[in-house]
């Protein structure tokens, strides 16, 4: 990626907003410190481990699977509301295989990632992305499924990172999706609220969080843009982003899984191709990866 672009030194280090009470994410001694007026390591995994006691045997759902890995006081304030805001449902109706482990850090550390190498393009990611399709033809404004055999028959290989369940004509029925409505606003000052990504971790709050893009690039203008995002159940027309993994449409994904491998030239990847959630970076490498070893290239 650094063949492409210059990148600057960001480091991803969010807050965590519930009812005007701010913690630092992701959990560690800050975030304690703050929460429960402690000093040391010590003093937080014992109130940790005396809350996550409060769920007996195997959790049957993601709240009582939080509990058993953060305690009682975390999942309230800080997982509960949001993770509800996300999916559009009650904690207690989620499976708990949707959270399979929550980093606690006993360190006073508040950078998100563990990657020795973070930040963000100096110029954008659209310069980024140009740079990767340079002497490529490019068409816009395309539905590939209302084009297929045209398009299939550009190349040996196709990549495919729609949704897998749209290009086999929901045969299975369809998958589920969660999407997000973006609202933006300009303000007239100079820096709102000191942070790249603020989560408002609370119920009543609508929106999951608020971007205030400026400090990816450390910018010092007057103004400054703020963006809100609101989670929404996913329908035809709008943008699919996340995948919902619960074992209901897991185990349709498989039916799809199986059939996309009679697949002779074209290949899924990607969240909706694969069904599966992507960090940024994780995509990325997943993509190198796939490009060596299928592609052999």
């Amino acid at each position: 990626m650094t063949s492409l672009a210059e990148f600057n030194h960001y480091i991803n280090c969010p807050v965590a907003n519930y009812h005007g009470e701010t913690y630092n994410l992701p959990f560690n001694m800050n975030t304690f410190s703050k929460m429960w007026g402690i000093t040391f390591p010590a003093e937080a995994k014992e109130i940790i481990e005396s809350q996550k006691q409060k769920v007996e045997g195997e959790p049957s759902n993601l709240e009582e699977q939080a509990i058993s890995l953060v305690g009682t006081d975390i999942y309230e304030k800080l997982i509960k509301g949001y993770t509800e805001k996300q999916w559009g449902r009650d904690c207690k109706d989620l499976p708990a295989s949707i959270i399979k482990r929550i980093p606690v850090r006993y360190i006073y550390d508040n950078n998100y990632f563990n990657d020795p190498h973070q930040g963000i393009p100096k110029e954008g990611y659209n310069k980024l992305i140009g740079k990767l399709y340079e002497g490529c033809d490019v068409m816009l404004s395309t539905d590939y499924l209302e084009k297929r055999e045209e398009l299939e028959c550009m190349g040996d290989k196709v990549i495919y990172t729609g949704t897998i369940d749209s290009y086999y004509g929901y045969c299975f029925g369809k998958l589920a999706y969660r999407s997000l409505r973006f609202e933006h606003e300009l303000l007239e000052e100079e820096n709102h609220q000191g942070v790249a990504v603020m989560n408002y971790t609370d119920r009543e709050t609508p929106y999951t969080r608020k971007i205030e893009h400026k400090h990816f690039a450390f910018g010092k203008q007057e103004k400054t843009v703020v963006t809100k995002e609101y989670p929404a159940e996913w329908e035809d027309g709008m943008e699919p982003y996340y995948p919902v993994n619960d074992e209901e449409n897991n185990r349709l994904f498989e039916k799809y899984r199986e059939l996309s491998k009679k697949e002779e030239k074209v290949l899924f990847g990607g969240r909706l191709g694969e069904y599966k959630y992507y960090d940024m970076d994780k995509v990325i490498e997943s993509a190198l990866r796939f490009t060596k070893d299928t592609l052999h290239l």
